[in-house]
């Protein structure tokens, strides 16, 4: 009878052992609106005040060659959830849109057991049936076909006097407390998830409206940074004609406040996970979905909200500035502190490396285009990546930006500008701001990368729209 207990009690003890290890991390994915590379404290900011932010960086991994597959907001997102680059459904360019038979990130990890949870901007689909409840998120809160809300303070469907945006109305924040502030409202929503859910394992996506225009903020935050920004000094002119027009400064107050609001609602989030003594079980990923509104028409005078400096423009644009993005992950356990990456990375890859990192099996038949990042976080090793870029519609009069495709392989970068008959070419190891255009000196590697990017094109049949004339 002992020889049976203490077969018993060893048994017990290897379960029990082994449900541990295989206990599963929660993930939190947090991702910022048109936030610009250049737009946090840690990455070199002298305006912008983002200890929070920081702070997750300097605790994880920061990857220094980060992308998005498309400088705007709807086919960024869309390639976030799908894991596909967003010229497969002529996204944009066509009538595509994002399909209900999509497989997005957050149906895989409902598939898997977690509990999904999805607050903020979604952007993707005109009708209810395309939206996170149905689309794999057991919870929705304010995830619809808006882009961004007619106003920051509740009620959050009422545009201020003399706005003349078409920002359609956020469906499910209807209700509400006057004049509260719709990136508080979201945390709040995220955290009151996080301790209902506390003793489940969840997949949670807090996808903030900030900091995409209307430009609103609190006031006593404006304040603070108009205080500040009086005591900075700034060479050179506020606006140079180039990709358009590029601000080439950062001193937008009500900017500063929106970033200081939306650093403040991560620290919001990680004090709520040690409060409920999960954080060391909790995966974080920072991101954004492009970069900083810095560029506009040549002739347009819209208020512009960030400088991308040293990167070259902005959102709308496929120069590192509108294609590079802040990406940090937090994964404690495994990723020591201050860890620097410069692999080379696009939003497509999130969806198969969070299923990596989770222990769940990667759906390559519906992340085609993205790949785990697995062995450059777990074992430092790098990931042969090359990246394409297609915009085939694009806002000359309001962003700067024109019909362009671009590939990266390597170092290198090439720019087609195919309405225009015009090549440019980039090393940006040696050239990051992208102003020594090398097509005429390298004209063999110009063919090649240019062959290379139109057979992509021709793969994923990606849709052409030719300037009229």
């Amino acid at each position: 009878m002992k020889l049976f207990e203490k077969i018993f009690t060893a048994l017990l003890v290897v379960l029990c052992l082994n449900s541990f290890a295989e206990k599963k991390m929660n993930v939190i994915l947090f991702v910022v609106d048109d936030l610009g590379y250049y737009d946090l404290s840690v990455t070199g900011s002298k305006l912008y005040e983002t200890p929070n932010i920081d702070q997750l960086a300097k605790s994880g991994m920061q990857f220094q060659n980060a992308y998005v597959s498309h400088p705007r907001c709807v086919p960024s997102r869309f390639s976030l959830q799908t894991g596909k680059y967003p010229a497969r459904l002529k996204i944009p360019g066509g009538k595509g849109q994002m399909k209900t038979s999509e497989v997005t990130i957050g149906e895989a990890f409902k598939e898997a057991g977690y509990t999904t949870f999805f607050a903020g901007k979604w952007h993707l689909g005109k009708d209810a049936s395309q939206w996170p409840q149905n689309q794999g998120y057991d919870i929705n809160i304010g995830g619809c076909h808006a882009g961004a809300p007619p106003s920051y303070f509740f009620p959050y469907n009422i545009k201020k006097e003399g706005d003349k945006s078409n920002h359609s109305g956020i469906v499910g924040l209807e209700a509400g407390e006057e004049g509260e502030y719709i990136t508080d409202r979201l945390t709040n929503e995220t955290v009151n998830f996080i301790t209902n859910h506390k003793n489940e394992t969840f997949f949670a996506v807090l996808c903030h409206y900030a900091v995409h225009t209307p430009l609103q903020a609190k006031k006593e935050k404006i304040e603070k940074y108009k205080a500040k920004i009086k005591k900075m000094n700034f060479d050179g002119p506020e606006y140079i004609t180039k990709d358009g027009t590029t601000k080439m400064r950062q001193d937008n107050a009500i900017y500063a406040a929106m970033i200081e609001s939306m650093d403040e609602s991560l620290g919001e989030l990680v004090k709520t996970l040690k409060q409920e003594g999960i954080y060391d079980n909790t995966i974080i990923v920072f991101t954004s979905d492009h970069g900083g509104l810095s560029n506009r028409g040549a002739t347009n005078k819209r208020v512009l909200a960030t400088s991308n400096l040293p990167l070259r423009a902005g959102k709308g644009h496929v120069y590192e500035g509108g294609a590079k993005v802040p990406f940090f992950v937090y994964w404690p356990g495994v990723i020591q502190a201050e860890t620097y990456s410069d692999q080379v990375t696009v939003n497509t890859d999130i969806f198969p490396t969070l299923l990596d990192v989770s222990g769940i099996p990667l759906k390559p038949e519906s992340h085609l285009d993205g790949l785990s990042m697995l062995p450059a976080i777990k074992d430092k090793k790098s990931v042969e990546r090359t990246l394409f870029w297609h915009s085939p519609v694009g806002r000359p009069e309001s962003t700067g930006d024109e019909n362009c495709s671009a590939v990266r392989v390597g170092d290198y970068k090439l720019i087609d500008f195919y309405d225009k008959n015009q090549v440019e070419l980039y090393n940006l190891k040696t050239d990051p701001n992208e102003t020594n255009n090398l097509v005429s000196s390298e004209k063999e590697l110009s063919r090649t990368l240019l062959e290379k990017l139109n057979n992509w094109k021709s793969k994923v049949n990606a849709v052409h729209k030719k300037v009229k004339k």
